[in-house]
């Protein structure tokens, strides 16, 4: 793998840039792999990545219906955070936090990398009791979590200039999460699929898996796709919004759904907003990206659906919101606007599970499963080479529906 530095650079500009190496093969697909892993998002391509790295396991493809990197890891409002409030999902979450920090120089690849804080602006008192509630157990995890009056809340975002005392919901004060940050979604896919591509893993980009296929043990055989039968004694499936889709192909049902969530960005405009801004009270979020856009998301779509633009209603309540705390935003354009389709389990928690299907494995059931992408595939690799969960992974396994060892996350807007 060819390195990238400041010298690299230097010496590719006097030949006009044209003898960079690719950044990743395009090989041939061949009939028989180790492992297979279907999608090449973020979670797919990471645990590709420390199946080769922490795991030895290079016999390995990851397929993917359209390119690299194109399905929800393109389509969020990328911020990264641990403040969760379940025993079980802090340690995940503040593993995710710590991995994303030292990504950058892991991958020799630019992720543009930038720890702002998140700060939520807090309007009614149960949530205030809420989020107490979650700094308490946080700190017990080693996440950042802390309390702000009107005053500093004001100060830490001067563009808040709504939710005054004559206010529809009066703003009560809020909290700050300090080790929140932000991150180029493009380049966290691109850096870990040239990684695994550097330890031997294959990437295979216009493959569409159409169906799983069994042994006639029952246990998983490989996959039928566009270009033909692949075989594998281990299938991992992390397609984000359509693992239903899949597992149903050899009859094994989920207890998931999938919703479109929707975001947008206005024009760019002069630096605003340093960190991101959560209301949680009405149901909208924001950051500014380093190109100036306002980077603005709302609640999902009310009913199931696989659908990735937005609908005018779901637009018009997040704006509306918004605008009640930001109302100088309303002189503001929209510029683009997209959606992804994202699966929720029964308790608002993740699935990284193996299934009742020999060698079959599942990551699925990420809200905002940008965060987790490092610790997502960190875990899947461990769960894939070794047949048994890490202990971060332990509680969010298909055995807790059995058993109604349910994880009810308030840290997602899911858990109602």
């Amino acid at each position: 793998m060819q390195r990238y530095s400041l010298f690299s650079l230097a010496r590719n500009a006097l030949s006009d840039h044209q003898n960079w190496q690719q950044a990743w093969r395009s090989p041939p697909l061949r009939d028989t792999y180790d492992v297979l892993v279907i999608g090449a998002g973020g979670h797919g391509l990471a645990t590709a990545y420390y199946l080769a790295k922490n795991h030895g396991i290079t016999n390995v493809a990851v397929l993917e219906k359209g390119w690299l990197g194109g399905g929800n890891v393109a389509r969020n409002t990328v911020t990264i955070r641990s403040n969760y409030l379940r025993d079980e999902s802090i340690p995940f979450f503040v593993k995710s936090v710590s991995l994303f920090e030292g990504l950058t120089k892991e991958l020799n690849y630019n992720l543009m990398y930038s720890r702002r804080s998140m700060v939520d602006v807090v309007q009614t008192w149960g949530r205030l009791r809420e989020l107490k509630r979650r700094m308490l157990n946080m700190d017990i995890h080693g996440s950042t979590y802390e309390q702000l009056d009107v005053e500093e809340l004001r100060r830490r975002i001067p563009a808040l200039t709504g939710g005054g005392p004559e206010s529809r919901l009066p703003i009560l004060g809020g909290m700050v999460h300090p080790d929140a940050a932000v991150c180029r979604h493009d380049a966290v896919a691109w850096g870990y699929a040239r990684g695994a591509d550097a330890r031997g893993v294959e990437l295979h980009q216009k493959t569409e898996v159409k169906a799983l296929l069994r042994n006639v043990d029952g246990s998983i055989a490989g996959v039928e796709t566009n270009r033909g039968t692949v075989r594998a004694g281990k299938v991992a499936v992390a397609v984000s919004g359509h693992t239903t889709s899949l597992t149903e192909t050899v009859g094994l049902r989920l207890p998931l759904k999938s919703f479109n969530l929707a975001a947008f960005v206005s024009e760019p405009v002069k630096p605003l907003i340093d960190v991101i801004v959560n209301c949680p009270d009405i149901g909208v979020y924001l950051s500014q990206s380093d190109k100036g856009e306002l980077v603005i998301g709302g609640a999902p779509d009310p009913g199931q659906s696989f659908r990735r633009d937005i609908k005018q209603n779901v637009f018009e309540n997040a704006v509306s919101a918004m605008l009640e705390l930001f109302p100088a935003f309303r002189r503001l354009k929209l510029m683009r606007q997209w959606g992804g389709a994202l699966e929720i389990a029964h308790d608002g928690s993740p699935i990284v599970s193996r299934t009742d299907i020999p060698g079959l494995f599942v990551s699925a059931g990420w809200w905002g499963g940008f965060k987790a992408i490092p610790a997502g595939g960190y875990t899947l690799a461990h769960l894939v080479a070794n047949n048994q969960p890490h202990k971060l992974i332990e509680a969010f396994s298909l055995d807790r529906f059995r058993h109604l060892d349910f994880v009810l996350e308030s840290g997602t807007t899911t858990a109602r």
